[in-house]
């Protein structure tokens, strides 16, 4: 379907038009197989070290109850925004209702800042166990591990909440094309009737607030590790605390890095385009890679998979 049957189109939905990635028949389809198997992969991916975190004993520490529940959130993460991807891809309207939009606004933030909140966490962690190794069982106890799981689940789904139920009293008008895969507060808020800077204003803040904050606490903690890394006296012990850290800080730098370039610069200076690539790294390729990351770096990890999957092969 060419723009102008989408721009009258627009003009008689009570929802948004999602124009995702505009492309021939043939290529949609292709799209649509990639996307399905990237979704598949990244849903067994992150379920499996779900399942070895809660089969294996060993891994019934705060490191790996932390890893578990991103991996959780990441679950949730991707299914905020494929699902829709691949309807879009075979729809002829490419429509999403209101109400639809709203919600896939709200969960795909309230799940990102998530795990923000969890990478954060999984830092204090790694800064606890090796500056404080001796002190990290009284401090880092199970109370403490339950209550930051619960602080980074309630905060990720408080901290967009009123500004998200204010931008859903808006009026929206036409034409209701978003020029975008998802309902993003850049394009979104760029269709309503009446300007409202300081909405924009207030939804880039929290944004910023959310990437900042977590991620100088990270950079500030892994420089406290570092210092610490490096005066001990084995090399051995040194490799050891890098290898432990390397998939957490890969995982960050993949994350933070493509999120920054979006959000830290506001949307009005992208082309849309490069919003489209940028947002599809950071919410379906890096989900994607992130189980790579962890089960190939970490040594336990990989024991606990391998375990898991011999049982299978055992029990079938």
């Amino acid at each position: 379907m060419d723009i102008y049957s989408i721009y009258n189109i627009s003009n008689n939905i009570a929802g948004f038009i999602l124009l995702g990635f505009p492309c021939r028949r043939e290529n949609q389809h292709l799209f649509f197989s990639l996307l399905f198997i990237i979704y598949i992969l990244t849903l067994l991916g992150n379920g499996a070290i779900i399942c070895a975190v809660v089969q294996d004993q060993k891994l019934q520490t705060p490191m790996y109850i932390f890893l578990a529940n991103f991996s959780f959130v990441e679950i949730w993460y991707v299914t905020t925004v494929i699902p829709n991807m691949l309807v879009n891809f075979l729809s002829e309207t490419k429509v999403i209702s209101f109400s639809g939009c709203i919600l896939q606004f709200y969960f795909f933030f309230s799940l990102g800042i998530t795990e923000c909140c969890f990478l954060a966490v999984m830092a204090f962690d790694r800064y606890l166990a090796i500056c404080r190794p001796l002190h990290y069982p009284t401090i880092m106890t199970g109370h403490l591990c339950t209550n930051l799981m619960i602080s980074c689940w309630t905060l990720g789904f408080l901290w967009y909440l009123v500004p998200i139920i204010i931008i859903s009293q808006m009026s929206f008008c036409d034409p209701k094309i978003i020029d975008h895969f998802l309902c993003d507060p850049g394009p979104l808020l760029a269709l309503t009737c009446t300007r409202v800077p300081i909405m924009e204003l207030t939804c880039s803040t929290l944004c910023s607030l959310n990437l900042f904050v977590p991620f100088g606490f990270i950079m500030g903690s892994y420089a406290l590790v570092l210092r610490a890394v490096l005066r001990v006296p084995s090399t051995a012990g040194r490799r050891k605390a890098f290898s432990t850290c390397g998939s957490h800080l890969a995982v960050v730098s993949l994350f933070y890095g493509s999120v920054m370039v979006m959000y830290v610069k506001p949307a009005s200076g992208h082309d849309s385009g490069t919003q489209k690539i940028v947002t599809l790294f950071y919410s379906v390729v890096t989900p994607f890679l992130n189980p790579m990351i962890y089960s190939l770096r970490n040594r336990e990890m990989k024991e606990a998979l391998r375990k898991m999957l011999g049982k299978r092969e055992l029990e079938s």
